[in-house]
């Protein structure tokens, strides 16, 4: 893990985050030794934000127990709206007890006195968020000084809306070379100031390798992008650097329990984005 990580601003928030970012919902579910070299073996490469969520198993008590005493070195973002007064099987509840009461709990699992970012989980509707008070709740967190930022993980239809309110720091999006629906909304969140921080650009890994799905792998090789790889370059690798190269994007969250993909994750990032006539080439492929 030699080298530095580039770094970007993420939107108006003024912050300085690597340009790869980590996905704790990987070790929501693993041994404590694993989280334990995991999570360290993560800021020790200099990835400085975390991504996680109450209902990501142990992934914020995880964070508690082994890298809280590290809290200077990242910023976390977590999520609300997750089950946490309510039954699981209720889904997303956005209303003013539930929120508190997940802020209160993730602040205590992962042993800190404040949360960076805040973000809605499932993306709520405009009308769900605003019948429930959810910013006015978010906006009180934020005067006690138990969150900095507000953020949503969103998707479209819905973040067109979230993008108009005009209350939101950041927004977790969809994107890969594989998955391009939000290509144009990820450029249009930046230009409003909105920081961009990007969940599944690695397409959750090749198929065998990692989560993803072999129906989306599929337009890998449909796309003869194979052919665009660099000497040595794994497709999970090269998908990555496609996501690096939106000029919009500000970082890039990839979650993993195996210390050889993040050493590969890391790598690819070192790299930079692809050049611009492959890049331009992958594009007009797909």
């Amino acid at each position: 893990m030699a080298g530095t990580l580039a770094t970007s601003k993420l939107g108006d928030t003024g912050l300085e985050v690597t340009r790869l970012g980590y996905g704790a919902m990987a070790v929501g579910n693993v041994t404590d030794h694993v989280a334990e070299l995991v999570l360290n073996s993560v800021l020790d490469s200099g990835i400085n934000f975390i991504d996680t969520s109450i209902d990501y198993g142990s992934s914020e008590e995880f964070i508690g127990k082994y890298i809280s005493k590290r809290r200077s070195e990242y910023f976390i973002a977590s999520k609300c709206g997750c089950p946490v007064i309510t039954d699981p099987k209720d889904g997303h509840i956005y209303t003013s007890e539930n929120i508190v009461a997940g802020v209160n709990q993730s602040l205590a699992r992962m042993k800190t006195d404040y949360l960076d970012f805040v973000q809605f989980h499932g993306s709520p509707s405009q009308d769900i968020i605003e019948d429930n008070g959810a910013i006015d709740t978010l906006m009180k967190l934020r005067e006690e000084g138990k969150i900095r930022f507000l953020g949503s993980s969103s998707v479209l239809p819905n973040i067109t809306d979230h993008i108009n309110m005009g209350v939101f720091d950041e927004f977790q999006i969809p994107y890969s070379a594989l998955d391009r629906e939000h290509e144009e909304v990820i450029s249009r969140s930046a230009d409003a100031g909105i920081g961009t921080v990007i969940r599944g650009g690695v397409a959750q890994g090749e198929p065998g390798m990692g989560r993803g799905k072999t129906e989306i792998w599929d337009k890998f090789s449909v796309a003869g992008l194979d052919e665009l790889r660099g000497e040595g370059e794994s497709r999970s690798a090269f998908i990555l650097r496609f996501t690096l190269s939106h000029p919009d994007i500000h970082t890039i969250i990839a979650g993993t329990k195996n210390l050889d993909h993040l050493n590969e994750n890391i790598e690819a990032v070192q790299k930079g984005p692809l050049d611009v006539k492959t890049y331009s080439e992958a594009k007009n492929r797909l």
